[in-house]
């Protein structure tokens, strides 16, 4: 009777013991790990870094680029044979919190006529109408699942400038999510065409 006594009190003095060793007051220190070399990786990851980089400055794994290696897309565009104006269309350069800015300062440097017009309802097909809807009324099929998708040719919405238009595309809003990743400022410009004719209602 006395040795099992002796070996419950044993075992539970063994499991405190543990307990009490493997836990530290350390929170960046998670213990004793399972094959610590599957947890952190063994070369340097710029996205996951558990501790200071001994080789570069600040002790960061993730550094800046060296200036002028990083491509920047050539967005400087003339429109048509007869238009002599060209256009740097990375002007959108407007930080996604001054959507007033973008009211007040961008114009579409597309020219609006049946091409780009055309070209603006199949970008907008491709990437807004199952939201939007066909004729931008807030009734495509996401739209009737995902609530407080607007009418363009609503009072709230139709008197929306090109400005406005475009900044929403790029950078969203409400519930819209940026789409500036997705669509070339050219097209975006496009698309702002074909959704002021929507504002119409036509």
């Amino acid at each position: 009777m006395k040795l099992k006594s002796l070996y419950r009190y044993s075992l539970a003095l063994a499991v405190i013991l543990i307990a009490a060793f493997s836990c530290t007051r350390d929170p960046n220190n998670p213990g004793k790990q399972y094959a610590p070399n599957m947890y952190l990786p063994v070369g340097y990851e710029p996205y996951r870094q558990e501790k200071a980089n001994p080789i570069n400055p600040m002790g960061l794994t993730m550094r800046l680029p060296v200036e002028g290696t990083v491509a920047r897309r050539n967005y400087n565009t003339s429109f048509g044979s007869g238009d002599s104006a060209k256009v740097d269309l990375m002007v959108y350069n407007i930080p996604a919190d001054s959507i007033s800015i973008s009211e007040r300062v961008l114009k579409n440097p597309v020219p609006l006529n049946e091409k780009s017009l055309a070209e603006g309802k199949v970008l907008f097909e491709r990437y807004c109408q199952h939201c939007h809807g066909a004729t931008g009324a807030g009734d495509g099929k996401v739209g009737a699942v995902y609530k407080g998708v607007p009418n363009y040719a609503s009072d709230a919405y139709k008197n929306l400038n090109e400005g406005h238009i475009f900044h929403v595309i790029t950078y969203g809003k409400a519930r819209m999510w940026p789409h500036g990743s997705q669509i070339n400022p050219e097209e975006r410009w496009k698309i702002v065409h074909y959704v002021q004719k929507l504002q119409k209602g036509a």
